[in-house]
Order: structure tokens, then C-alpha cells, then sequence
């Protein structure tokens, strides 16, 4: 992931649901583009908000083994526009874990009100480690920024914790 579309996580429960935080600024560069004289957050963008809080979670559950990517969207509704000075809370709920992928339904709420919601579907690619796909220390560093094992639940109840080989490869490029 080169681009965070969330800014951390309030909620993480493994295989189960996750929630993070997307703050809207105008500090963003793309609002400007979009629309001139009137910055709207893309839809675009909050659909790739809430497949990185759902692509996490589904990453998580497999002990980040896989590599999981966005294969489709059969399903997106906005009810309203998200500004500058918005704090979207972004929700998704695993509805099936399956060797081949995932499917999660997610929401996006500024405070009380329903934003958007979607169902986003995942692709495990051929089964091969993630570390082919990203490198371990960065994406350890980045579940670590985004605050994952600061609230993380594992599925047995306990705290949720990085993968022993995604420390052994933050070990490793300390060395």
C-alpha cells in the first residue's frame, strides 16, 4: 500500500470487524482538484478507505500470508458528500473468508449519519506469501502508524500482535 486512505484504526477485531478513522482535509492535495471551488472527497477514494480497513482485516485473519487484493465492488451507495472538516468512520464486517478470497460489507458514517456503504470482494492471489507483494518491515510499519495492535483483538480474545515474521523482518533491517 503506498497511499493511506485511513488514519488509523479505532476498532480491530480479528476476523470479525474493524473500524478506522479518515479524517477530511483540505490539506489534501486531490480536493483541489476535485471539484474547483467546491473539495469533495472522491467517491473513489472512500471505496479504496474502506477496502484498506477491510483488506487489513482480511489480511490479518490469515496472518498476513496471503496477498489480498480489491477484486471487485458489486455493490456501492453514497447518501451524501463528504467535505473538509468530516471525520468518516469506516466499518466492515467479514461476511465469508474462503481460500479463494473474501467479501466484506462495509459503511462509512460521519458522526450519526450514514455516508456510504458498500460490498467489497477480495482475491488471495495464487496463495503466495505477502513479503513477494510487500516488504514486510514497511507493511509491519504501517499496521504499527495505523494503530491495529494498539486496539486489536485476536480471535481467542487476547491482544491482538504482529506475526512473529513480520518482527523478524523489522529485526532484520535493523541489523
Amino acid at each position: 500500500m503506498r497511499w493511506y486512505w485511513i488514519d488509523r484504526f479505532i476498532e480491530f477485531h480479528s476476523g470479525k470487524i474493524a473500524k478506522a478513522i479518515k479524517n477530511v482535509s483540505l490539506a489534501e492535495d486531490h480536493l483541489h482538484d476535485h471539484f474547483p471551488y467546491y473539495p469533495l472527497l472522491p467517491n473513489t477514494l472512500v471505496i479504496e478507505g474502506m477496502a484498506q480497513t477491510g483488506g487489513l482485516l482480511v489480511c490479518e485473519h490469515g496472518h498476513f500470508q496471503e496477498k489480498v487484493v480489491l477484486a471487485k465492488v458489486p455493490r456501492a451507495v453514497f447518501h451524501c458528500e463528504a467535505t473538509p472538516g468530516d471525520t468518516l468512520v469506516y466499518t466492515a464486517k467479514i461476511e465469508y473468508l474462503r481460500p479463494e478470497g473474501a467479501m466484506v460489507s462495509t459503511t462509512s458514517h460521519k458522526g450519526d449519519v450514514l455516508h456510504a456503504e458498500a460490498e467489497i470482494v477480495f482475491a488471495h492471489l495464487n496463495n503466495t506469501r505477502l513479503g513477494s507483494l510487500f516488504d514486510p518491515a514497511m507493511f509491519l510499519r504501517m499496521m504499527r502508524l495505523l494503530g491495529a495492535f494498539d486496539v486489536g483483538v485476536a480471535a481467542d480474545g487476547s491482544r491482538l500482535r504482529p506475526p512473529p515474521r513480520l518482527v523478524e523482518a523489522v529485526d532484520g533491517a535493523k541489523a
